[in-house]
């Protein structure tokens, strides 16, 4: 039986490419964890001492020289504190009035309609930023929750080896990336410039707005306060931390099918209306100025967003 050198050639080709591309992959995998994890580590080396390290990584997080956040507008403050982006408001404002100039060209073309330029311009001016935020609060609240049991373990390893506390919450923000790495290597900082332990990580749990995170301050407060094995306790809290990740899973996989069917009720009306406009732009444009078309299409519209609150009413389990 021969073989074709053509399919062999083609074969080993295939196999070359194959393994190029997995390790191309492969380095810029590394190359992106190695540039996660000394995120705050490059904010170290451009400035001098524990004071202005602290300084900076506040400013960065939108928090003034006491750790306060802002009293004015506290829900926004929180929200920003919470996605741990970096805190730029000028850079913040034109990409808010960009996307308002944006969404109030795009509502004043497609209606054809001027009036309705500045409605489209405070929905994606004001709405468009906000929802980004909350996308990235709950981005950093799922990685908090994956990161802090493999976080819990570092330090209760370090302490089992006979390292004091400070030096274990140091070695946690060394090793591990964002956004655990970052807010352990935060607190790490604060107690290096006289903070108490207790008061560095609520100040970290304040920052998180994670109830794993809380648990984990609530835990290190009642040890403080009454005494007992921290070993033992950080050990209990990372188990009881992991065991709630898997609870969560199992309430996203158990409301899977719930918000398949709402996505699936939601975009079939809108595809099936684009559709037909597509194919057959006078099915609409012949009787779109007639009166009852458009409050029968507001009606319409009304009716699918209070679908949708309940639906998400139904599918909102939480932990």
């Amino acid at each position: 039986m021969s073989v074709d050198p053509h399919i062999v050639f083609l074969i080993l080709v295939f196999a070359a490419v194959f393994t190029a591309g997995q390790a191309i992959i492969g380095l810029v995998s590394v190359a992106t964890q190695k540039r996660k994890v000394n995120k705050r580590l490059k904010v170290a080396e451009k400035v001098d001492g524990v004071s202005a390290l602290v300084m900076e990584l506040r400013k960065q997080r939108g928090l003034n020289a006491e750790g306060e956040r802002g009293r004015r507008l506290k829900w926004l403050s929180n929200l920003i504190v919470a996605s741990g982006l970096a805190y730029d408001p000028k850079k913040w404002a034109i990409y808010a009035i960009t996307a308002g100039l944006a969404g109030g060209m795009a509502a004043a073309v497609l209606s054809k309609n001027p009036l309705l330029f500045p409605v489209g311009a405070l929905v994606m001016g004001i709405g468009g930023p906000i929802f980004y935020l909350k996308h990235m609060v709950g981005k950093r609240a799922k990685a908090l929750g994956f990161q802090l049991p493999q976080a819990l373990e570092i330090i209760v390893r370090s302490l089992e080896a006979g390292h004091p506390v400070p030096t274990a919450i140091n070695l946690v923000g060394r090793e591990m990336a964002d956004p655990v790495g970052t807010e352990f290597g935060m607190v790490a900082d604060e107690i290096a410039y006289g903070s108490t332990m207790e008061h560095a990580i609520a100040r970290m749990a304040e920052r998180c707005q994670h109830a794993d995170v809380d648990l984990f301050a609530a835990t290190v407060r009642l040890q403080a306060g009454t005494g007992g094995n921290l070993t033992g306790l950080l050990k209990l809290n990372a188990n009881t931390v992991r065991e709630r990740h898997k609870m969560r899973l199992k309430i996203k996989a158990a409301s899977s099918e719930g918000r398949a069917s709402a996505m699936i009720l939601t975009s079939a009306p809108l595809l099936a209306m684009g559709f037909i406009m597509i194919s057959s732009p006078h099915f609409y444009g012949d009787v779109i100025d007639e009166p009852m078309v458009k409050y029968g299409l507001g009606g319409l519209g009304v009716w699918m967003f209070l679908g949708n609150m309940v639906m998400r009413r139904m599918i909102d389990l939480r932990l």
